[in-house]
């Protein structure tokens, strides 16, 4: 069950990281999707959903490693 909630803690994120990229892939092609006014803003959405999601993705794994001692030296927690 653990196993099964880990993976759904990281698809969340995956697929608003994915969101974002459609976004910023929209925005070159001009398309303007409904709840953005203009093109600019839809990119910085989309910016900032694809920041968020691998933020978290990256996070995520980091904070796993730590807990296992698996991270390089440089990564460990400082007590």
């Amino acid at each position: 069950m653990q196993r099964f909630l880990a993976l759904i803690v990281l698809v969340i994120p995956g697929l608003i990281a994915g969101y974002g990229i459609k976004l910023m892939r929209d925005t070159v092609f001009t398309i303007l999707n409904p709840p953005f006014p203009f093109l600019l803003l839809q990119f910085f959405a989309g910016l900032l959903a694809l920041i968020l999601g691998v933020w978290f993705i990256g996070g995520f794994i980091l904070h796993r490693d730590r807990k296992n001692n698996k991270v390089a030296p440089r990564f460990q927690k400082q007590s």
